[in-house]
């Protein structure tokens, strides 16, 4: 099937638009389970009544992987706060209060966040035995109620048509700690700016009434988790930064 040229490409898989549907084509190298892992989060995210990509098939195509969503016209919180950096504060408040609204769904369906963040910390290669023992033994004291969390929250996850917002990029979701999830945006809004970081910070505990300080708990633990991911436009020293000072050697 000629697809075309990809609109998009992650580190796990490429993005087309074909028939005016969105068609997500999967690395080779990922377990046969991806298409559908990912797939069955985005089906309950929807059936939750969050604003989500309907999704219409998980097959395969040329033999990858590949799952068949709903194509959702519109630009992203990000590009458009990137045209217009005066009104900031106006798309930051949009996307904290359709987090806020993810965050209020408790859950146990989904991949239990701790799990998934022992498994990034432990596979940490720039994480020396005692951090990580020390990172571990701190995720075994966190006490929460287990709430969806996206994952992966920004800016650019967040699709705008005819006012309505729309949430993509589900494969990172879990059931979790809200604080965990927030110190995650916190964390990738950090790596291009702190003003923009600091802000998404003030307003989210602004309207939630959480501190900073509780959010912070997480940080090393997520900083750690993150080391894992390889992604190129994260530094490692950043990271190990912050995790040296929740955890002095």
């Amino acid at each position: 099937m000629d697809l075309g040229h990809p609109t998009a490409s992650g580190n796990t898989a490429k993005i087309y638009l074909y028939k005016n549907k969105i068609v997500k084509v999967f690395n080779e190298y990922l377990p046969d389970t991806e298409s559908s892992y990912e797939a069955n989060k985005q089906k309950y995210a929807f059936l939750h009544g969050l604003s989500v990509p309907k999704v219409l098939d998980v097959t395969k195509i040329d033999g990858k992987q590949a799952i068949i969503m709903e194509y959702i016209k519109g630009r992203t919180l990000g590009e458009l706060l990137s045209e217009n950096m005066d009104q900031a504060e106006y798309y930051m408040n949009i996307s904290i209060d359709i987090q806020q609204k993810i965050h209020t769904i408790i859950t146990n369906s989904l991949e239990p966040m701790s799990e998934k963040l022992r498994r990034q910390i432990e596979a940490a290669h720039k994480l020396d035995k005692r951090h990580k023992a020390d990172l571990i033994r701190k995720l075994d004291s966190m006490t929460f109620e287990n709430r969806l969390c996206h994952g992966d929250y920004h800016l650019y996850n967040l699709i705008m048509s005819d006012n309505k917002v729309t949430i993509i990029d589900w494969v990172d979701a879990s059931s979790g700690d809200i604080r965990a999830d927030i110190y995650r945006t916190f964390l990738l809004y950090s790596q291009f700016s702190a003003e923009l970081a600091d802000m998404y910070l003030r307003l989210y505990c602004e309207k939630s009434g959480l501190s900073k300080e509780s959010i912070f708990q997480w940080a090393p633990i997520i900083a750690g988790a993150r080391l894992s991911e390889n992604v190129s436009s994260e530094k490692t020293e950043r990271l190990l930064e912050i995790i040296n000072h929740y955890c002095p050697r």
